[in-house]
């Protein structure tokens, strides 16, 4: 299941010109939004913009295409007449060899402008350029859904299918929310054990009963990113000391590291002596000290080596430079890319080139 690379010459062999500026496309679309960067080949970041989430396994291309088509085109017209160099895009949903030729039907338009991808991929590859530069590395994405992958010296990598529970999945922000819905609410009518999440679930949707609130999300008053607020509240509520809410906790984190590890374990990686393992996505992001504690641990119990590296950064971030690096871009481009993307607050604005 490897990337779509292009070798027809439209990538990074396009012919240049000193008069006009040349710069890089970057493109990370995930479960809950969608970067697109320009960079110049200095590593200046001239462009930005930001759109809702385009992940096209969950909002099919007839939504993710024109969500994916407006943020870049945010960016592209901004380019004043600047050549795009090479694209790299990176999607949450691609998981599976027909969904990246179906990706590749979908934004092969964008060649009208030179910008059609060179690079498309899972958005885990951009996580995991985020994190390492070693050629033997896992990372895992917790986010609003969850995934995994890991990578060996030689190019092989390991995958999972991640199209949900006909896959096998267990967990991210959105299931996370499900399930202080579900024990809210089992809770609340005698089913389940006493669990603060009762009042916590309806508070945060400024409802009066879990009751209310699943009335409300049954006649779709509330729509299904409800879950989605409702991760941060599993949280709080795990970390006052409530046990219903730290067992769902428990239970993602040792998800977290049965992913990472059992990706390791089929390359043959699962004994080495260091292995970068990525930790990335909203929900890891966040950093959760009850999440964090039980990650290092398993890890450090399932695979000695694995040294957890945690990416708190936008994920565009791995796929700029990434984008630049095929081009041949400078170290110091490479950390004044990074630098920018670190320094700066990612709104729903675009840059001009100056």
């Amino acid at each position: 299941m490897g990337a779509l690379s292009r070798a027809d010459g439209a990538g990074p062999s396009r012919a240049s010109s000193p008069t006009v500026p040349e710069v890089v496309l970057a493109v990370d679309g995930g479960g809950s939004k969608t970067d697109v960067v320009a960079i110049a080949l200095d590593g200046t970041l001239v462009g930005h913009a930001r759109g809702p989430g385009s992940n096209p396994q969950t909002r099919g291309w007839e939504l993710a295409g024109p969500i994916l088509d407006d943020v870049r085109g945010r960016v592209v017209d901004a380019l004043d007449g600047a050549r795009i160099r090479t694209t790299h895009v990176y999607l949450a949903g691609l998981d599976l060899p027909d969904e990246l030729t179906a990706a590749t039907a979908a934004l092969a338009h964008w060649d009208a402008d030179g910008g059609a991808p060179d690079v498309l991929d899972n958005d885990l590859f951009a996580l995991l350029r985020a994190g390492t530069l070693s050629p033997d590395a896992a990372a895992v994405v917790c986010g609003t859904g969850i995934n995994a992958l890991a990578v060996r010296a030689d190019g092989a990598s390991a995958r999972f299918p991640a199209i949900g529970d006909v896959s096998g999945d267990w967990g991210g922000g959105a299931y996370l929310g499900n399930r202080a819905l579900w024990h809210a609410a089992r809770a609340e009518d005698g089913r389940g054990p006493a669990t603060a999440l009762v009042q916590a679930v309806p508070a945060a949707l400024g409802l009066d009963t879990v009751r209310a609130v699943t009335e409300a999300v049954h006649f779709g008053r509330l729509d299904q990113r409800v879950f989605n607020r409702l991760c941060p509240v599993l949280f709080e509520v795990a970390a006052s000391g409530d046990t219903v809410a730290a067992r769902v906790v428990a239970r993602q984190a040792e998800e977290i590291v049965l992913l990472a590890s059992v990706a390791l374990e089929r390359l043959g990686l699962g004994a080495s002596a260091a292995v970068p393992v990525v930790l990335g996505g909203g929900v890891l992001a966040a950093r959760h000290p009850l999440l964090v504690d039980a990650v290092v641990g398993g890890l450090r119990e399932r695979v000695p080596g694995a040294e957890p590296t945690w990416v708190t950064a936008p994920p565009v971030l791995g796929a700029g430079l990434a984008a630049l690096e095929s081009v041949g871009a400078s170290a110091e481009a490479l950390e004044r890319y990074r630098a920018a993307v670190l320094s700066r607050s990612f709104a729903s604005t675009t840059a001009l080139i100056a």
